[in-house]
């Protein structure tokens, strides 16, 4: 009988329920609705539970408190695509709910379960049910209940699992997308894969990478075992008494600030004080930041290098994170794939560029940087792709800068925003004005199909062209006329009077006037404009407004 988790204990958990994500990362791939060859779910969740496991390689956590800070951490900066951050805000809630926690027995494992399902709701505008969210829901209210009877922690992981597992099927009857496709949730499995990887190390079976390595082992060196491995100079510690000003602050923000330009962050608060330790090459700002707070006492800043100040400092000025200074008020970082396309939101004003979209969603440090390299006081996101839109809204509090993320789903929308931009108006009225242009715009993409596949009665075979539009499911088949000519009917751009075709990588110009032709067939006033695009995976991507 298992009555308590330790917190070395929960490091192997999320180490091998990073080992088994990596393992079955292809299997959640192939539960994708379309099979579009892109990176989604299975590649996204094994990306960001990496990063989880890296961060604790590297440590010895005395407390679950820490080592669930450290997880929590790790993946909110690592999160990929919207199964990603999702995945990175159930163990958000689980962290916060921990806070106190030496060891977890059974009551505070289900507390925070359910404290992580209830972060992850909060953050999604409209959560759908048949989904990770409704898995985790299910699990978590499971875990409560057996709690209050239950102190053996093996038996609750048991009953959760199986909990879990019913709703994961019941995944496919709750969204009629899945059940067209005849598919459960791929998020939903990942979860269900955690829960099962945790419960097998508890009982000594810690799940390894296929190659038989384990996760720690392929994680980088701690940065104290050497001297030239450190990144951050400058340990620096002090109290801040805080203010009544400093009361409205949120410590979560400083902490999360203090990430951004350090590491090993630790801030412990309560009601009149807050602790800081921080490695950094800027002790100045962390300083400033903590002023807003209140009042500091007990600093102190120590060179942790310094025998070899002066090499060892010149390596530490290149490597460290920097924040742009602001040069105007407004700036642009976007995310995109394509020469071409790159190069047309850089003419357009864009400051900053995040290579990523289907084929690969860009973590939120990624996003994150580019924010950081914009030089301005605010800084407009356009992700661009529906599952990179969450990953770019957790930026917002890991930055000084003001973050306004524009739910831009495609390139194409993209492009038509920043048209809208505005320089000399206000935030709100830019917004509203370059989502009214993203919104006015319509989306026709052709890829091919990376595998066999059954959609609402429909074979798809691997090899195939493959017709979305706006994302969905238009026509597949041998011939690029007749699935092109299917696309663009549904598109419904007989109206347009704007046609831009973008030819992806390895495409030539003249076979995109195909393409071309039968837009001037649909829409005899429009003015058709081909332009090599250079995007990867997708052939061609259609844009009419």
């Amino acid at each position: 009988m298992r009555e308590q988790i330790t917190a070395a204990e929960f490091k192997r958990m999320v180490i091998s329920a990073s080992a088994a994500i990596d393992n079955n990362k292809q299997k959640l791939n192939e539960l994708n609705v379309f099979p579009v060859p892109d990176g989604d779910t299975g590649t996204n969740m094994s990306l960001t539970a990496r990063a989880a496991a890296t961060a604790l390689a590297g440590i010895e956590p005395e407390t679950v408190a820490k080592a669930t800070e450290v997880t929590a951490s790790a993946l909110l900066r690592g999160a990929r695509g919207n199964s990603g951050v999702i995945l990175s805000l159930l163990f958000r809630g689980f962290a916060k709910a921990c806070v106190n926690e030496k060891e977890l027995d059974a009551k505070a494992f289900a507390r925070a379960l359910t404290s992580g399902v209830e972060a992850a709701y909060r953050a999604v505008m409209k959560p759908a049910e048949g989904t990770i969210l409704s898995v985790s829901r299910v699990a978590a209210e499971k875990a409560t209940e057996l709690a209050e009877t239950v102190a053996d922690i093996d038996e609750i992981f048991v009953e959760t699992i199986g909990a879990a597992n019913v709703a994961l099927s019941e995944t496919m009857n709750l969204n009629p997308v899945l059940k067209k496709a005849g598919v459960v949730d791929a998020g939903g499995c990942g979860w269900v894969m955690v829960l099962e990887a945790m419960q097998q190390t508890l009982l000594g079976n810690d799940v390894v990478l296929e190659s038989g390595e384990s996760v720690a082992s392929a994680a980088p060196a701690s940065f104290a075992d050497s001297d030239e491995e450190i990144t951050f100079a400058y340990c620096t510690e002090f109290i801040i008494n805080i203010s009544q000003e400093g009361k409205s602050l949120s410590p979560a923000k400083l902490r999360a600030y203090l990430e951004t330009i350090g590491d090993c962050v630790v801030v412990v608060d309560d009601d009149d004080i807050i602790k800081v330790h921080v490695h950094t090459n800027e002790p100045d700002r962390a300083l400033g930041r903590a002023l807003t707070y209140g009042e500091l006492t007990n600093i102190k800043i120590d060179n942790m290098r310094y025998q070899h100040s002066e090499n060892v400092s010149e390596k530490s000025e290149t490597s460290a994170p920097s924040i742009a200074e602001p040069e105007t008020k407004y700036g642009f970082a976007v995310v995109g794939a394509g020469e071409g396309i790159m190069s047309v939101f850089r003419d357009l004003g864009a400051n900053t560029l995040v290579e990523g979209g289907q084929t690969m969603n860009p973590s939120t440090d990624d996003i994150l940087a580019a924010v950081n390299a914009t030089p301005s006081e605010i800084v407009f996101v356009l992700p661009n792709n529906k599952n990179i839109i969450m990953a770019a809204q957790q930026t917002a509090d890991l930055t000084p800068k003001q973050v306004v993320v524009l739910e831009t789903k495609t390139m194409p929308q993209g492009i038509s925003a920043m048209l809208a931009f505005d320089p000399d108006a206000e935030v709100e009225q830019n917004v509203e004005a370059m989502m009214e242009a993203a919104k006015n715009v319509s989306t026709g993409s052709i890829t091919y199909a990376a595998r066999d596949s059954e959609f609402d009665g429909h074979s798809i075979k691997e090899g195939e062209y493959l017709a979305l539009n706006e994302g969905k499911l238009s026509a597949s088949g041998r011939d690029l006329s007749e699935v092109a000519g299917k696309l663009i009917s549904d598109m419904g751009i007989e109206d347009s009077g704007y046609i831009t075709v973008f030819y992806g990588e390895g495409v030539k110009e003249e076979d995109a006037s195909v393409i071309e032709n039968i837009c001037k067939g649909a829409a005899s006033d429009a003015e058709v404009m081909v332009v090599y695009g250079g995007q990867p995976v997708y052939y061609y991507l259609i844009s009419a407004e």
